[in-house]
């Protein structure tokens, strides 16, 4: 595939990012965000759908929550490969491929969004959605590699905020389609995406960028797999992008089945939460780029814990008022989290590489390799971090009607996530040795090393 190709790519050169980087990168950044958003609006459609699927459908609760579920765990899973598209095709050339891909499950939702349809036909179609799942792990892997590391945290927080603020706007859409056409008219909402998709193909196709120097490296795949950081901030992830991603596809049927909300109800609450959470994800990660973000972890997690215990509680009273602000504390306390988590990776990638005795642009550019592998393999397994909300609210519902279950259960893997962030990046020594380090390495791991405090 052909396009525009940079083959001189130095960030971390002050001079180059001043005279000509920082352009560059600002634009690609601007229309990476608008596709990568179009991406999140199409892979959280269900969560939309569901909404117009009255009883003329024939699918219950338990039913909805899959269908969810599998778009879910479909975008999960091809964050895989469409990080490594990045290196193989080109950060624009593969933006221009993943937006047009988007036609395929909005095509045919459009096609098929209506009463009598079969349910196996409705689970394939919303497990096509899953492909706007996997926009985020390209667009972010190609950013990483545009920005300096002192610019990552903002950067990469802006980058992912503006795609989750798709979801909440593809809610919104929905609460406008309900209110003014009904509940019998899901086909407008797909309507109104199909021509942004084509909008958003067009533009990374004339105003984005490849760069040259970034090559797949199976070495660096290969080590991000081995290396232990990759999954301890997989874990992680799956706490703070897990919870956002299965709370936004959740929280409107959570209304509808355990609060009795109507369709129109229901919609005009479910965006509050996926907006406020991609809103504040920049200022997670710019929180993190002044204060560490293992810091900015901790608290976020030790705060989800409590909100999680004020939905407990709300649930118990059936209290719909409280039930909501702890609900869209954890949607606030996800997105400030997002940002604090992301910001992390390519800061502990690079701290690894000063562990083997790099210095200077030597380190620098072994951060970018293991973080630009690695953040795909941690976006997915975050990503799977919802599936496992949208099942446990399956479980949950299916047998106690109420999702308090569900909900004590995350309180649980909260404070989990609290004492992991604490005993790997916050005490001191703090070393988790990556069992890809060589054999000098691991001797020198005997020595007492600085914790990750600042990353």
């Amino acid at each position: 595939m052909g396009g525009r190709w940079i083959e001189r790519w130095e960030p971390e050169d002050e001079t180059f990012w001043r005279e000509r980087g920082e352009r560059i990168a600002r634009r690609n950044l601007i229309f990476s965000v608008f596709s990568e958003h179009i991406g999140f609006s199409i892979w959280s459609l269900w969560s939309v759908m569901v909404l117009f699927m009255g009883p003329q459908y024939g699918v219950d609760p338990a039913g909805k929550f899959f269908l969810i579920a599998t778009a879910t765990f479909v975008g999960a899973l091809i964050r895989i490969p469409y990080t490594f598209a990045v290196a193989r095709f080109g950060g624009r050339n593969w933006t221009v491929f993943s937006a047009l891909m988007l036609l395929l499950p909005t095509g045919f939702a459009y096609a098929v969004m209506e009463p009598g349809t079969s349910y196996g036909t409705l689970l394939l179609v919303a497990a096509l959605t899953g492909v706007g799942g996997g926009n985020f792990a390209s667009s972010m892997t190609n950013i990483n590699a545009f920005f300096p590391l002192r610019k990552k945290g903002w950067a990469l927080g802006l980058n992912a905020g503006g795609g989750n603020i798709g979801v909440p706007v593809v809610q919104l859409v929905g609460l406008l389609v309900i209110g003014v056409a009904g509940a019998a008219h899901p086909r407008i909402v797909l309507g109104v995406y199909i021509p942004l998709i084509v909008v958003a193909a067009v533009c990374a196709a004339l105003f984005m960028d490849n760069l040259a120097p970034v090559r797949n490296d199976a070495g660096a795949a290969k080590e991000a797999v081995q290396a232990g950081h990759t999954w301890i901030m997989a874990f992680l992830y799956i706490g703070t992008f897990g919870s956002f991603i299965g709370y936004s596809f959740a929280f409107g049927l959570v209304l509808q089945t355990q609060f009795g909300r109507t369709p129109l109800q229901a919609a005009s609450l479910t965006f509050i939460g996926p907006l406020l959470g991609s809103l504040i994800r920049p200022i997670g990660g710019s929180l993190a780029d002044r204060h560490g973000g293992a810091r900015i972890t901790l608290w976020t997690f030790a705060a989800m814990a409590v909100s999680t215990g004020v939905v407990v509680y709300a649930s118990a009273v059936e209290s719909l008022t409280v039930f909501l602000v702890g609900f869209i504390g954890l949607f606030v306390l996800s997105g400030l989290g997002n940002g604090s988590t992301y910001k992390m990776i390519p800061a502990i990638f690079l701290s690894q590489g000063h562990r083997r005795g790099l210095t200077g642009e030597a380190a620098e550019a072994y951060g970018r390799r293991l973080s630009g592998a690695a953040m795909g393999l941690i976006g997915a397994v975050g990503a799977l971090g919802g599936l496992g909300i949208n099942l446990a609210f399956r479980q949950s519902f299916q047998t106690a009607g109420t999702g308090t279950a569900a909900f004590v259960a995350f309180l649980v893997f909260y404070a989990a996530c609290m004492v992991v962030t604490w005993a790997v990046y916050l005490r001191r020594p703090a070393a988790v040795p990556d069992t890809a380090e060589t054999a000098a390495a691991a001797s020198d791991a005997a020595e007492p090393q600085p914790g990750y405090a600042e990353v």
